[in-house]
């Protein structure tokens, strides 16, 4: 085992050069390692000046790494994970957890024990105004919540510009893409602010527009048992990105605007106040604070903050989602066995 500690990316995608860069950020005196997710041969523009180019997981699990980033496409996170695991190496898998609840079968045990050792990477949640939109909910301050609307959506080759995003994991169902795993930042976020829904009535749509073979929009009815709705529009062709989460309350109107990092409240017509504004965040940060987390994670000294039940849950939601789609009918989300 080298004595200088290493810190291993799976995957060589942009966002795991975003952990890579951001690893030699925070942990400078270590190694940071990168494996490729499909076994090919790294070079070094690909992840950086460096960065140690192991020829497969198995040569990088003999460095023994402190801990593990599974960055590569969302079919192959579990295999990644479980073998890190197995190893007893801490991981952060990127979201989703998995492309389907199928790709846990045999290895549910494995995630179950070393529940502590793994978190998931919905980095949404450590963006500054999601911090303050979830204490404002908590504290009551619109009072009892009546409806929740949940609309975003980008034009998908507007995401990577400099590439054909055909090619890219967002368009390819092999790899994992489409907007229910995609953009399922906004399913955890509506379980981390407002508990588990019980229903879901769901359509999906591949408009033809964008030439892939995944679906390009979803609307969506979530139904708490308590009867909370949650209307949920999830969209690859806006060409006006959009990205907002409005609460209708007793008190008022909160909405999120996420791309602005702003919360509004309106009180009535013409009535409106910033609660919340820092339009100049660096979205990086959400990445740094949530590596600095996770190495506490760790070293056993924090809990995971989207831990692999959390994860789940909202992979069972999609699975529901994805029923109702094809189905033409309600589901009920607890029917969906993990």
């Amino acid at each position: 085992m080298s004595e200088i500690a290493t810190y291993l990316v799976i995957g060589s995608g942009s966002i795991a050069k975003r952990h890579i860069a951001n690893l030699k950020r925070l942990f400078g005196s270590g190694r940071v390692g990168c494996v490729s997710a499909s076994g090919r041969k790294l070079n070094a523009e690909e992840v950086g000046e460096g960065t140690v180019r192991f020829a497969s997981l198995q040569e990088a699990l003999l460095d023994s790494p402190r801990f593990a980033i599974v960055a590569s496409p969302a079919p192959w996170h579990i295999e990644h994970a479980a073998q890190l695991l197995q190893q007893r190496i801490p991981v952060l898998i990127e979201k989703p957890v998995a492309d389907s609840l199928e790709r846990l079968k045999g290895v549910r045990d494995l995630l179950d024990r070393h529940h502590s050792m793994i978190d998931v990477a919905y980095n949404l949640r450590y963006m500054t105004s999601a911090v303050a939109f979830k204490a404002l909910l908590d504290e009551g301050c619109v009072g009892e919540v009546r409806s929740i609307g949940v609309d975003v959506g980008q034009y998908l080759p507007d995401w990577r510009p400099a590439s054909d995003y055909r090619d890219n994991v967002s368009a390819r169902r092999a790899l994992g893409g489409g907007v229910l795993l995609e953009l399922s930042h906004e399913l955890d976020y509506l379980g981390w602010l407002f508990g588990e829904f019980e229903i879901t009535y769901c359509a999906t749509r591949t408009s033809g527009a964008l030439e892939v073979d995944v679906e390009d929009t979803v609307d969506a009815l979530l139904v708490r048992k308590d009867g909370l709705v949650a209307n949920v529009h999830m969209d690859f062709l806006q060409r006006a990105p959009v990205r907002t989460c409005k609460v209708v309350a007793q008190e008022g109107t909160l909405i999120w605007d996420i791309l602005n990092n702003r919360i509004l409240l309106q009180t009535g017509r013409d009535q409106q106040r910033v609660l919340f504004d820092d339009p100049s965040y660096d979205r990086n940060n959400m990445y740094l604070d949530q590596l600095r987390h996770f190495a506490q994670v760790a070293q056993g000294a924090a809990q995971p903050t989207v831990g692999i039940a959390d994860a789940l849950r909202t992979l069972r939601l999609i699975e529901a989602m994805r029923r109702s789609a094809a189905i033409g009918q309600v589901v009920t989300i607890g029917d969906i066995q993990a």
